[in-house]
């Protein structure tokens, strides 16, 4: 038999597929990641938790700073010397009351010298406590200078002795917010001691009072 009618075996088709192998379609469509990995969702709301927690950090930081911040201000206000703006006036022929001396641990805060035709006299200071203590000096009645100094609704108590260079007796106010004052007159002016300091803090500042 001759070799020219003998037809070469024909080459193998593709094979058909098989059965997929299980979870390789659910891989391929989104389905859950294998080895229980968490999924993008998951991964989304832990870094939106993590989120909020460093901002409320933050802000409980800044809070906490500001008040801080707030009581060094209001603790760490800068003496003045009070002495000088009493020699001016006096050079000005002005006799106002002021303390020989400051209590120990005690600093003025302020002072001012209102020069009109009645003048105001107004100096202000700190207890070692932090506590504060004022004095004013005006030529108006203890009734209207402790609605400015105390409250409007600032009751008069009894009189007391207080030895000063300024004074002795001394009338006694209060209001409902702690608030003490101590006044007396000098002819035509008055002088009040007064703030929110207990009242030996008060007495004690008005026995070193001269002018």
């Amino acid at each position: 038999m001759s070799e020219a009618g003998v037809n070469p075996p024909s080459a193998p088709g593709p094979s058909a597929p098989g059965p997929s192998a299980p979870g390789a379609s659910d891989s391929a469509a989104g389905g859950p990641p294998p080895g229980g990995a968490p999924s993008r969702h998951q991964r989304s709301m832990a870094g939106m938790i993590g989120a909020m927690l460093i901002t409320l950090l933050v802000i409980l930081g800044f809070v906490a700073l500001r008040g801080f911040t707030r009581d060094q201000v209001e603790t760490e206000v800068p003496p003045v010397d009070y002495l000088d703006a009493v020699g001016a006036a006096a050079d000005a022929g002005l006799a106002l009351a002021h303390p020989r001396e400051l209590p120990a641990g005690w600093r003025a805060t302020s002072v001012d010298l209102t020069r009109d035709e009645s003048p105001e006299w107004t100096m202000g200071m700190l207890t070692d406590d932090g506590r504060f203590v004022g004095i004013r000096q005006e030529e108006e009645s203890a009734d209207d200078m402790v609605v400015v100094a105390l409250d409007e609704d600032a009751v008069e108590g009894d009189e007391v002795t207080v030895p000063s260079d300024l004074a002795d007796t001394w009338t006694t106010w209060s209001d409902d917010g702690g608030d003490t004052g101590y006044a007396a007159e000098l002819g035509d002016e008055t002088v009040l001691v007064y703030g929110s300091a207990p009242a030996e803090d008060l007495e004690e500042v008005i026995a070193l009072l001269q002018r």
